[in-house]
This record gives C-alpha cells, structure tokens and sequence, in this order.
C-alpha cells in the first residue's frame, strides 16, 4: 500500500512536497507548513499518516526557519496519536530550517499535530455539556466571517464580573483543553472552590475566540488574516468581529478580573503577562497582579515567575492587546496566560510534555487563586 499524507479535515494543515520509499520501505517525506489565509503566519501542523504500520517514516518539515516563532522549533517534539485521545512525543530534531518527525506507527492511521488538537467538533460538544448543566447561561452572540456561532457561557451569579476567554491565536489549542478544566471545576456543585466563585462572581467564559481560525488549521489569525490580539482598541465587523462581539459583552457587565488564555511557542514554562505600562494603572491593579501571580506559583509547581515576557515601560502598553486594553478600559486585573508548546522544564513529563491534562489541571489551579482573592478584587 502507499503512504498517504493527508490534512482535509477540522484544523488539518500540511502540504505534501515529496514522499520516496527506500528498497527496505523505509519511507520520506518532505512537507510544508501552509500560511495562515492572507497571512504569512504559520507553524501549526496537523496531519494524518496512512498506510505506514510497522515501516520506519521520516517526515521533514523543511520551511521551519521561515515560521512565526523559529525559536520555537529547537527543543520541541511534535506530538502523535493512533487514537486522537493519547497525544504522545514523538522523536522530533531540528537543523537547518528543517523539522525532523521519525516515527514507526504501529497502525495504518497515525496523526501528527504542533499540540494535541481541540477540534471545532469538541468545541461544540464541550458547549453542549455545559450549556445544560445546572446555573449555566449560554449565549450566542452573533457569527463568524465564516458563520460560525461565537459561544458564552456565563455561570454565577454574584457582583464580581469574570471574563475567562481562550484561543484567539487559534494554534494555541491548549488554551481549550484549559476552558475544558475551567468548565469542569466551575460546574461541579460539590466543589468548594467552583460555589464560592458562584456565590461571589459572574464568571462568563468565551472557550474560543477564533472558530474560523480553528477550523482551518491557522496559527495566529481568523478567517480574514487578522491576529485578533492585535484588535482590542477599534474591532471591526469586518475584519474582527470576535473582538468586537466579545469587548461589546464585556462592556455590558464591566470587568473586575480577566484571564486571556494562550500558548508560547518558545519559551518552555507556564508564565502570566500583565498590564505594565497602561496610562491609568493603578496600585490596587499592580499589588493584585502580583498578588495572583505569585500565589499561583506557590499553589502549583506547573507554574513559575522567573521567565516570561519583557515588561512595557510606564505609558508605553500596546492597547490593541486584550490584556492592556481590559485592564485600561474597565480598570479591571487583567493578565495572559501562557503556557508551552514544547514542556515545563522545571518539571518534564517524558512521555507527554506539556499537555491536555496538564492544561486541564492548570485551569482548576487558576480558578482556586481566584477564589482566594475573589473578596479583594
């Protein structure tokens, strides 16, 4: 049988260059990121390998050096699966621009991805459950560029208005394993943590900020090309409506405490980014800030505060981010959260690096520091 290589389904991207067969079946082949639509952003993958069972494969990525984060490749192991549930690390090699995968399946259906993939599929089951759990609001608060249905879930019903949303950079699918975690603890009646947040707050909660994106297997951007974090100031309809639908929500409730959750390419830890630099911060906003961040890494060793981005100096916030413009249009404590593409360092898992579970954990942390600070904020 020959090998297929294939990528024509929910947030599949890949472009096969070449495949050649050596006289033991040993197989190569050479392939291609493909660019987010009108956008030169790339470097989310996702693939299935057929017809391989029991044959050594070697797949080469080779326009690596020409990707959104090319620091990210050293480092990073791609991730695999023969059942789309159990995303294991495969032996992955980076030089010269090309990203080297070398598996041997051990079925004739083997799928590849950048990170373990949340489809839209799961996106609409995920919405499904919650929206029929018990004091669970759904909304729908309009379409997509590509008609989509853009999801709220709201939960709770105190003074404190939450904002938790996820996966504007539509690649950074670990960012929905975290709402799948946040959604979990949330609803669970029995959950300490999840009815003190209830009784205090009105958490809404937007699992994904980019289905146009998602579904075509972008890194970055939604359907018009456009990196939504970068739209915060004046969203549009027709470029970003996801912004614009999601801050007109926000500014219907007001925003007390925001978590804008994502995926670093590059840097192997799990980190939060603030709001330094916005015009009218605050002490009360900063002592906060810092308050959660350091208690988060207190609370899980998954969590760490040494690395992380550079900090804008006073006045100097880019405002078309969500974080800086939530902070500075609501006065709200607001943050990013990232986590890793390749691992925690400071706690690898050799099997599965940074993963679903892990994402899934994290949020369940999250939501506890909140709890602890939820009367304060």
């Amino acid at each position: 049988m020959s090998i297929s290589i294939s990528s024509g389904f929910d947030s599949g991207n890949i472009r096969t260059l070449s495949i050649t067969e050596s006289t033991d079946g040993a197989i190569t082949a050479d392939l291609e990121i493909v660019t987010d639509h009108q956008s030169d952003f790339y470097q989310w993958f996702h693939f299935r390998v057929a017809n391989a069972a029991g044959r050594a494969v070697e797949l080469r990525i080779v326009n690596g050096a020409g990707s959104a984060y090319p620091d990210g490749w050293p480092g990073y192991s791609a991730r695999v699966s023969e059942d789309r549930e159990n995303w294991l690390l495969a032996d992955t090699s980076y030089a010269d621009g090309t990203l080297t995968i070398r598996l041997e399946p051990d079925s004739n259906a083997l799928w590849v991805a950048y990170f373990a993939p949340y489809s839209m599929e799961r996106h609409h089951d995920l919405i499904a459950w919650a929206a029929t759990q018990p004091g669970v609001a759904h909304r729908e608060l309009g379409l997509t560029l590509d008609g989509q249905p853009m999801d709220l879930l709201t939960i709770g019903e105190g003074p404190k208005q939450v904002w938790l949303y996820a996966r504007q950079h539509p690649g950074e699918s670990m960012a929905e394993w975290w709402m799948e975690g946040a959604l979990e603890r949330l609803t669970d009646e029995e959950d300490a943590v999840a009815r003190l947040l209830r009784q205090k707050a009105t958490i809404h909660l937007v699992p994904n900020m980019n289905p146009d994106g998602s579904r075509r297997g972008h890194l970055r951007t939604n359907a018009a090309g456009v990196n939504l974090n970068r739209e915060w100031h004046e969203p549009t309809a027709e470029r970003s409506p996801e912004v614009l639908m999601v801050r007109g929500a926000m500014d219907e409730t007001g925003v007390v405490f925001a978590l804008d959750v994502h995926g670093d390419e590059a840097i192997a830890a799990v980190f939060i980014a603030g709001f330094d630099g916005i015009p009218s911060i605050t002490e009360k906003q900063s002592r906060l800030y810092h308050r959660y961040r350091d208690t988060l890494a207190i609370r899980t060793p998954d969590f760490q505060t040494r690395l992380g981005y550079p900090v804008a100096a006073p006045g100097r916030a880019n405002l078309s981010m969500s974080t800086n413009q939530v902070a500075e249009r609501f006065g709200a404590v607001a943050m990013t959260l990232e986590m890793p593409f390749k691992d925690n360092d400071d706690l690898p898992d050799a099997d599965f690096g940074w993963s679903p579970a892990r994402s899934i954990q994290l949020a369940k942390d999250c939501l506890a520091v909140l709890a602890e600070m939820i009367d304060d904020i």
